[in-house]
């Protein structure tokens, strides 16, 4: 792996979990303890996971990050590199253990997730100075909200590229920071909470939602089994999912951002992007965990294309 920032496509600031995932019948409601079946210990986090799945997806990715100096930091090094992300700029901290996740599946594919920062939260702003170069050089800089807002700030004004905000776990942000960012990628529950508003339910509720947004920037909703809510400008389109057999839907959305770097960084344009994204979330959700679950692109088009019959989902699109 090559350090010359020239050769990256995708540069992502962001976190590094060790993901413990519990698969249960039902969730557990507060106060309640539910047993559930062997646990699976993976790699996890935000920004790694989208990391990977950029990587599997053959975009070559450098990461900007922090990981403990233990054993799970270890891990979390193994899996980026397998995947062929360049390291160089995920800093080992030896007074903070690496971040972790503790995660509950039910039988329908649904999670609980509750993470300990560790090492994320130790991102500095001179972190993401430092990889400055790769930031200005990549084709689409992928940040999310999993490690100080500071950083977050310093990484979308140093981007050279498109910028692409996933805003997980979502905060209040400031005009400042949302000034730089080209397309934002929120759920449904985070898109709630920067537009002020409860949590949209139908499509026609994530539209009004997501014009309440401040304007300048492209809002691409992930909506789970729903798909995928694309407002770009003047344009509106709802891209319809995969029907997939979903067995856990732990790291959708990481796969989902991924993919969709992948394909801006090959020049897509941000619907057929989306477009893609929404069948490599699609197959993410038919394996266990976060970073295994990745496809590589083989393995969208065998799945998906038993499921659309060897052509793209269609769309529902209308101008506003």
């Amino acid at each position: 792996m090559t350090d010359d920032p020239a050769r990256y496509d995708v540069a992502v600031v962001g976190s590094a979990n060790v993901d413990l995932v519990v698969p249960v019948e039902a969730l557990p409601r507060p106060g309640q303890t539910v047993l559930g079946g062997d646990h699976l210990r993976a790699p996890g986090g935000k920004g790694a996971n989208q990391a990977v799945a950029a990587g599997r997806l053959g975009r070559r990715v450098a990461m900007i990050g922090r990981v403990g100096d233990d054993d799970p930091g270890r891990l979390l090094l193994d899996s980026l590199r397998a995947a062929g992300v360049d390291t160089a700029n995920v800093r080992t901290t030896p007074d903070a253990p690496s971040g972790i996740a503790l995660i509950t599946v039910d039988a329908a594919g649904e999670n609980t997730i509750a993470v300990s920062p560790g090492a994320n939260a130790r991102v500095t702003v001179g972190d993401v100075q430092t990889a400055g170069t790769f930031l200005r050089h990549a084709a689409v800089t992928l940040v999310q909200l999993e490690v100080p807002l500071d950083a977050v700030a310093a990484a979308v004004a140093e981007a050279g590229g498109t910028v692409v905000l996933n805003p997980a776990p979502a905060v209040a942000l400031p005009a400042t920071t949302l000034a730089n960012v080209d397309v934002l990628t929120p759920n449904r529950s985070e898109l709630g909470v920067l537009a002020g508003t409860a949590t949209p339910r139908t499509i026609d509720e994530a539209v009004t939602a997501a014009e309440r947004l401040p304007r300048g920037m492209a809002v691409v909703v992930t909506l789970g089994a729903d798909g995928a809510l694309v407002l770009d400008g003047d344009t509106i389109e709802h891209l319809p999912a995969c029907a997939v057999t979903a067995v856990d839907a732990t790291g959708a959305g990481d796969a989902f951002c991924g993919a969709l770097a992948d394909g801006l960084s090959r020049d897509l344009t941000l619907v057929e992007a989306a477009r893609w994204a929404v069948r490599v979330a699609g197959a993410a959700t038919t394996r266990w965990g976060a970073q295994p679950a990745m496809p590589t692109p083989e393995e969208v088009e065998a799945l998906t294309d038993r499921v659309l019959g060897g052509s793209d989902a269609g769309g529902t699109s209308r101008s506003v």
